[in-house]
């Protein structure tokens, strides 16, 4: 089977979702089941034990096969995000940790700086960390060299709905990668996703394009099924471009001598 290897753990499904923006917890367990999604991202502030109906945490647990991967999301420098990993850590029991730092709240870019730092501190600490990062070839090899288990560049920024806009950075990105590259923040459409998948990234993660789709749950099989779709495309190898046109059918021999 093609599975995703992060971490040394597999999963069988390319599609990592968000939970966020959903209009509630039942509408977000419909998509996550409708995907087939093997790991879910939530943010920690989302996590509440101590009141239950505020709680994000209690009724993804519920879901069978489901990996939680934390998100560090809020943090404003490398400190912060090791904090909430802690925290994280010892609600979730997850190893597994989305670094995310955006200082900034008019753009959201994330800090390819304090990114580096956290990813360093808590790799060394046995966490399974993905970075989100910006669509930097650089970045993405120190983050690599640092212990990351994959890089997670974006394609435009979050909740834009612009696409694959930094599509050429994230060709380098793959090309140089020893670790999955999953697009993270900006898709807006399965067709999207497909694209990512057959440009080679080993994942995508969605969220804003399944909450925000008029049926959430509709719009996530489209994505798993554009998914498992790029996916086929890329491992059969899509045949090259020509800036000329061949012919599909070469001249005969009969026509050729007439």
């Amino acid at each position: 089977m093609d599975n995703l290897i992060l971490g040394g753990h597999k999963f069988n499904s390319r599609l990592i979702l968000g939970t966020g923006k959903f209009s509630d917890s039942a509408a977000m367990v419909a998509a996550i089941k409708a995907s087939g999604a093997r790991i879910v991202t939530v943010a920690l502030r989302r996590i509440n034990i101590k009141m239950p109906s505020d709680d994000l945490l209690a009724p993804l647990l519920k879901i069978k096969n489901l990996t939680i991967m934390p998100n560090t999301s809020g943090a404003r420098n490398a400190g912060e995000a090791v904090k909430a990993a802690h925290i994280a850590r010892e609600l979730s029991g997850s190893k597994f940790i989305k670094v995310e730092i955006h200082p900034n709240p008019q753009h959201l870019m994330p800090d390819p700086i304090e990114t580096l730092e956290a990813a360093k501190i808590l790799a060394a600490e046995g966490f399974y960390v993905m970075p989100y990062m910006p669509a930097d070839p650089v970045l993405a090899k120190r983050l690599e060299d640092a212990g990351c288990v994959s890089v997670m560049p974006l394609g435009s920024a979050i909740g834009s709905g612009h696409g694959l806009a930094t599509g050429e950075l994230l060709k380098l990105i793959i090309r140089d990668s020893r670790v999955p590259v999953i697009v993270d923040a900006g898709l807006r459409s399965p067709s999207e996703a497909a694209a990512a998948m057959e440009m080679g990234c080993s994942a995508v993660l969605v969220n804003s394009a399944i909450a925000a789709a008029r049926n959430p749950t509709a719009m996530a099989a489209a994505f798993a099924q554009a998914v498992a779709a790029g996916r086929a495309a890329r491992l059969a190898g899509i045949m090259p471009q020509s800036d000329l046109a061949v012919p599909t059918s070469p001249l005969t021999s009969f026509l050729a001598k007439s």
